[in-house]
């Protein structure tokens, strides 16, 4: 599939409300939330289920349940925790997991800071989160750490993408599916997403 980009009025109409400089925090962190959620539903879409005999007010019957307990969400510090919410709240057994990293200047290699994640990944699907792909330099180095501890299911979920970042992160796993609520213009020349909705991080925890 490569790269799914949600097309759907309501979240055209909340991704506008989010980009506008005069969004206050809380409104923010919540559509930031709301989103996630809708980008979930959509990332789950192949998800297996089990037959389960249930027993209703009514009658017994078969339903289908889904294992929690496979999936595993890891949001990249401190952006993606802003979208962790948002999943929680429609599978909130999931195993969850952090990634901080940072560049360092004289290597130009990812330095970890923090890394903790749910044992057994080769037996998950994971999940992980950054509200911006700009770069891709970040979504890329967390996947590979994820890699190298046995991933084998990756998905990658962003609020907003730019080409340039979408173009990296498929040349370097392309196994890896993206979803997006939108694909931007460009970046500009200081790395931000055009038009973009600023700093994430600094709009959902309030430290702009």
């Amino acid at each position: 599939m490569g790269i799914i980009k949600l097309n759907h009025p309501l979240v055209n109409h909340k991704l506008t409300i989010l980009r506008d400089k005069n969004t206050g925090t809380k409104e923010f962190r919540e559509i930031i939330g709301e989103l996630s959620t809708i980008l979930c539903y959509e990332a789950m879409k192949d998800a297996t289920l089990e037959k389960k005999e249930i027993e209703t007010p009514v009658c017994k019957t078969v339903g289908e349940k889904l294992d929690e307990d496979k999936y595993a969400f890891i949001p990249i510090l401190r952006a993606g925790t802003g979208m962790l919410d948002g999943l929680i709240r429609v599978m909130p057994n999931a195993k969850i997991g952090h990634i901080g990293m940072y560049r360092n200047e004289e290597t130009l290699k990812p330095t970890k800071y923090y890394y903790k994640t749910p044992k057994d990944l080769a037996e998950r699907e994971v999940i992980v989160l950054d509200p911006m792909l700009a770069t891709g330099g970040s979504g890329i180095d967390a996947i590979t750490m994820l890699k190298e501890d046995g991933a084998k299911k990756i998905k990658f979920l962003c609020i907003i993408a730019a080409p340039e970042g979408l173009k990296k992160m498929q040349e370097i796993h392309p196994d890896v599916d993206i979803y997006t609520t939108s694909i931007d213009e460009k970046l500009n020349e200081n790395g931000y997403i055009v038009p973009g909705l600023g700093d994430a991080g600094d709009r959902i925890f309030g430290t702009k």
